[in-house]
């Protein structure tokens, strides 16, 4: 049986498509006016809203009252190790200082794992109207439509996006990198939701995206959805995506970025 006609990823994709709907109902249509901070993470400007706390207990809630026995994975802490052989890795608000002060770009981000491996990927981008998915084997989507990668331009000519970490000594050697990096391309993106630019890059908004100091709930759902839209990701040279660098891009584009990014260490301090 392959992975696009297997029943339980069907079902998984079905409860991570509602479970997504519904977080991103309620982040859209329940901010308060004068929402503020709850929680600070990594540093002072690394923060938590009321709002991510609710859409998280929102979706491990859903997800738990029909499927009890899989694990958790949430940026809010949601950390359980299940019976089942599933895994539900969450980000209930993926850009969440974007969420705090009223711009667009954020996201609900849900993938599923089965016995470590991703098979499931949902990321929701309430205030496009979009929400993209993707099962392991059957190609990424927006709604309906099928998603797939820009063709490949030269390196000098990619349209690149990347993010900074909250640490500060960290964003200084990220601002290093960029400034290297920038001449050697045609533009470089931030967006602030790492969930939207790797669905970006698998709909051919972006030709590449790169980042250091993701965690799993920031790229599972959507390593995934750039993989199965003809993308691809990876880490360091031979490496998977991971904290120490996430890369995601257009075959052609995927190499030179990758290797341009090793040369310069974006994978450290």
């Amino acid at each position: 049986m392959t992975a696009t006609n297997d029943p339980l990823l069907s079902e998984l994709l079905a409860l991570a498509l509602e479970a997504a709907e519904r977080a991103g109902a309620l982040l859209r249509d329940g901010r308060p006016d004068d929402l503020g901070v709850a929680a600070t993470k990594s540093s002072p400007i690394d923060v938590v809203t009321e709002m991510d706390i609710a859409a998280e207990k929102l979706i491990t809630g859903f997800l738990a009252g029909r499927r009890p026995h899989d694990g958790f994975l949430g940026e809010e802490g949601a950390a359980t190790a299940g019976t089942s052989g599933v895994r539900w890795v969450i980000d209930p608000l993926d850009g969440t200082v974007n969420y705090l002060y009223g711009l667009p770009t954020w996201a609900v981000s849900i993938a599923a794992e089965r016995d470590g491996e991703t098979v499931v990927g949902v990321v929701a981008v309430p205030m496009r109207g979009e929400t993209c998915r993707a099962v392991l084997g059957g190609g990424a989507y927006a709604g309906d439509k099928p998603l797939g990668c820009r063709p490949a331009p030269p390196l000098d000519q990619a349209l690149v996006a990347t993010g900074f970490n909250y640490v500060t000594a960290v964003r200084g050697h990220q601002a290093d990198v960029a400034q290297r990096l920038i001449p050697r391309l045609r533009d470089i993106r931030r967006s602030g939701s790492a969930a939207v630019d790797l669905c970006d890059v698998a709909a051919g908004r972006l030709d590449g995206y790169y980042e250091r100091g993701l965690n799993p709930w920031d790229l599972a759902a959507g390593d995934l959805i750039a993989r199965e839209a003809g993308a691809v990701t990876g880490g360091r040279p031979g490496q998977r995506p991971s904290y120490d660098l996430t890369v995601a891009a257009s075959p052609g584009v995927f190499g030179p970025l990758q290797a341009l990014l090793d040369e310069y260490g974006a994978w450290h301090d």
